[in-house]
């Protein structure tokens, strides 16, 4: 078996563009509980008290959100679609857009108030309209948050209004909320600073204030309660890197979009990402021993990327085993090899598959062949 080894530089272009590096540790994230998180690999590159159990205020919205975008996606809600306010969409407290009883709006200007104006009753009357009571709807939340792996997390409601129980953790907000981040039409609603509803009879205004002071901010969610203290999802995006922090429990608003700035911050200066691509030597097809052909196309899908430190040196090892020959038959599909990238102690690897069937070597193959080419002339 044969392995070629080859190394990819990754970050000597970016050092003489670095900027400048600086440290980060738990006494400069006045948040008690916060993580960084690199959106595109799940990479964490800073975390305190990340699995802290903490309530999470409207940080909840994240996953009520998340439900209203793969239900959109299954086709089981439009933007179009009208939905009417019930009696208890209607009584919530907190931050609101007043709505009445009985009274309708698009789903598009639901989710506007649901994500702009952190209103509770919007997120409320969604969260019916798509499962036909809340209650039913929390249980949905719940088990998509067991199937993201969101360990720390109990919801009690949708709209993350202060009750016994409903907890979460920082690292569990950054797994929702990545996987929010995935379906891009919430970037027409988090990039909104100001806006209207009702026919402009109601305006409402972003709670992320980030939106106004912050390089390359693109969302995502902020809330606010007395057991909650001030908390921030926040994602930017800046040269091809998207990170994502959490901040959970801040004193103050001020702290919290301070302690956001501060990790994404120290994310863009430090970490940059590299795109990972095929090893320019990998062949197009490989010997087939024993085969109708003598070779057959390979390929292999090559996808994602590699997070690596600006100030380092590190190279990414690339490491393709692939065998001198395959044994035919040889299926369409069938993994012939493997390729693997390694860089600071984690590892990917991609399949080589063999792109078409080679059939084995047979004395009635082979005259069937001769037939055929003969009676071809």
């Amino acid at each position: 078996m044969k392995k070629v080894v080859v190394s990819i530089i990754l970050v000597c272009s970016l050092l003489l563009n670095a900027l400048p590096v600086f440290a980060l540790d738990d006494e400069s994230v006045s948040a008690p509980s916060a993580i960084l998180m690199e959106a595109g690999t799940g990479k964490i590159l800073f975390e305190k008290n990340a699995h802290e159990h903490r309530p999470c205020a409207s940080i909840t919205k994240v996953m009520t959100l998340l439900l209203v975008f793969e239900a959109m996606d299954s086709g089981r809600l439009s933007l179009d679609d009208t939905i009417t306010s019930s009696a208890h969409a209607a009584s919530m407290g907190g931050s609101d857009i007043w709505l009445e009883e009985g009274e309708s709006m698009t789903a598009d200007d639901m989710i506007k108030a649901t994500v702009v104006a952190s209103a509770n009753d919007a997120a409320v009357a969604l969260a019916e309209h798509i499962s036909g009571s809340e209650d039913a709807f929390v249980e949905q939340m719940n088990a998509r948050a067991k199937e993201l792996g969101m360990d720390d997390t109990t919801f009690k409601n949708c709209n993350g209004l202060d009750e016994e129980g409903h907890l979460t953790s920082a690292y569990d907000v950054a797994l929702m909320s990545r996987e929010l981040m995935k379906h891009e039409k919430i970037y027409d609603y988090t990039s909104i600073w100001l806006d209207y509803l009702r026919n402009g009879e109601t305006q409402i205004v972003n709670t992320n204030k980030l939106l106004k002071t912050y390089k390359g901010i693109t969302g995502l969610k902020t809330g606010t309660t007395d057991d909650a203290g001030c908390c921030m999802a926040a994602s930017a995006e800046r040269d091809g890197m998207t990170l994502l922090s959490v901040v959970l429990g801040c004193d103050t608003g001020k702290q919290r979009f301070a302690d956001s700035a501060a990790l994404l911050d120290y994310g863009f200066a430090n970490y940059a990402v590299k795109e990972l691509k095929l090893p320019e030597d990998l062949p197009d097809s490989m010997p087939v021993d024993g085969g109708m052909e003598n070779e057959v196309g390979i390929s292999c899908n090559v996808r994602g990327s590699v997070v690596t430190e600006k100030a380092s040196a590190d190279e990414a090892q690339c490491e393709v085993d692939l065998p001198e020959s395959a044994q035919a038959p040889v299926e369409h599909g069938e993994v012939v090899g493997k390729i693997t990238y390694a860089l600071g102690g984690e590892e990917q690897t991609f399949e080589i598959i063999a792109d078409n069937a080679v059939d084995e070597t047979s004395f009635g193959k082979i005259f069937a062949h001769l037939f055929n080419s003969l009676t071809a002339l």
